[in-house]
């Protein structure tokens, strides 16, 4: 079975228009005393309008098929895994319909969409929205802002990696780099069994249950998936010879950081996160959970090549997709990866991060920490959501975070509602490395509302690893 990803960018354009769219350096955090529980809180009430385009999703129980006779149970959207693709033109208005068929609440979160005055479609439960009961249904509206590559997931408990996930894809109307065709690739984790909080040594090692000392983390994965296929029977990206391919790659996993490099060929990454970057020619990138690259691949060497996806602390088994040029004979073309990576300082965004610049109106210090023996808990500052003090902050300001681990685990980092500058880009999605790593992250407090700011390391924000960021009213 061959299963193909690639669209020409003519094509797809056709079929967009024929679519119907503390206040000084160095204090802690500001607390908001009282904070209602969810059960009391008002949440912010939804905005509907005149929709460019309208989807309907189902979230519902099906057979996920991985290869050749493998499948096993999960929860999906549409009966698809990945979810069905959503896809409009930047500033277009998107309605999506979900029904719930599953026998558990749930909600839809629009990763990477900055939902402008659309706080109440953001899919934080208790937050910004009650729950999705069994059997009922919710309609999301939402500008389809900024362009990129974006995904779509549950933010229920573990349903994320019972496979509620998908690509969501807003056009650019004036993109900054030429491409003939382009494939998504979602990377994720083998996980056939009910996904649970385990624990393990921060290494990527495995030590069963709850209780018998370690950090809470994922179960143990048993093969990385691209598009929902085991390397036996991988998926399949068709190229013609001379022409440019725009890869769209989305960490959808829960836990898992991955190495990615094709075979014989430079990755030029154009974009991450949806903002746009200055060019950069690499061998390989890392991609950690929630984030994602563009990169540009000239197909210059005919033959099949192996697009090759690793995790990096060699938890599972290696995933693998395929490049397939026209002329190829089927034959796979074993070839060198070079050492290039990606590094954070090699992106430039293409747009101005003025605003961004200067010394921030608030500075709150973020320590990432867990607790080694037997804890159930990863912290920030200490405490473990839901009984953590808000993060508060107000309209108008230049918000510092600057983040410091004290695990030995990587935190991708994930704040909603905005696009954050680290180093020269904007993301909103970021890894804090592990063993005393530190990263800064400066944004704009300019779309009010109760946002949600969290490590997308599934399991360490399941078991607290997370922070509510509202407005100052």
């Amino acid at each position: 079975m061959k299963d193909t990803y690639t669209t020409s960018r003519r094509d797809l354009l056709k079929s967009s228009a024929l679519a119907g769219g503390t206040l000084i350096a160095g204090c802690l955090d500001t607390t908001i005393d009282n904070d209602p529980s969810p059960d009391e809180r008002e949440l912010p009430e939804p905005q509907y309008g005149d929709p460019d385009r309208e989807y309907q999703l189902s979230a519902t129980e099906s057979e996920v098929i991985v290869a050749g006779g493998e499948s096993y149970n999960g929860w999906t959207y549409n009966g698809e895994y990945p979810g069905p693709e959503i896809r409009a033109v930047e500033g277009e208005r998107v309605r999506v319909t979900i029904e719930n068929d599953l026998s558990e609440e749930t909600t839809i979160h629009w990763h990477g969409m900055v939902l402008d005055g659309d706080n109440a479609m953001d899919g934080v439960p208790g937050v910004t929205q009650a729950a999705i009961e069994p059997g009922e249904e919710f309609v999301y509206e939402f500008d389809a802002e900024p362009a990129g590559t974006h995904w779509y997931h549950s933010h229920v408990g573990l349903q994320l990696d019972r496979e509620l996930l998908g690509p969501l894809i807003i056009e650019e109307r004036d993109p900054h780099i030429e491409y003939d065709t382009e494939a998504t690739l979602v990377l994720d984790e083998y996980l056939p069994t009910e996904p649970r909080v385990e624990t393990s040594n921060g290494n990527g090692g495995g030590m069963g249950g709850m209780g018998g000392g370690g950090f809470p983390d994922a179960p143990p994965a048993e093969g990385t998936l691209i598009n929902g296929r085991l390397p036996d029977e991988p998926a399949t990206v068709d190229v013609e010879e001379g022409s440019r391919i725009r890869l769209r790659l989305i960490n959808a996993a829960a836990a898992a950081t991955y190495e990615i490099g094709i075979d014989d060929h430079d990755l030029v990454v154009t974009h991450t996160d949806g903002p746009a970057v200055e060019p950069v020619p690499v061998d390989t990138l890392e991609i950690g959970p929630g984030e994602r690259y563009d990169a540009v691949v000239e197909a210059r060497s005919p033959g099949t090549w192996p697009i090759q996806v690793r995790a990096v602390n060699k938890s599972t088994s290696a995933g693998r997709a395929l490049l397939d040029y026209d002329q190829s004979d089927g034959d796979v073309t074993e070839g060198e990866i070079g050492s290039r990576q990606l590094q954070l300082s090699d992106l430039h965004a293409i747009d101005s991060l003025d605003e961004y610049r200067g010394e921030p109106d608030r500075t709150i210090d973020l320590t990432l920490s867990g607790e080694m023996m037997g804890g159930d808990e990863w912290t920030i500052n200490g405490q473990a959501y839901p009984d953590a003090d808000p993060i508060s902050i107000e309209e108008g300001e230049h918000v510092r975070f600057r983040m410091a681990n004290r695990s030995p685990m990587r935190h991708p980092m994930h704040l909603h509602g905005h696009h954050f500058v680290v180093g020269d880009a904007l993301k909103d999605t970021v890894i804090v490395p592990g063993h005393m790593g530190e990263i800064t992250i400066d944004f704009v407090a300019d779309n009010s509302g109760a946002w949600f700011f969290h490590c997308h390391h599934l399991y360490h924000m399941e078991t607290g690893m997370a922070r509510e960021v509202p407005y100052e009213k």
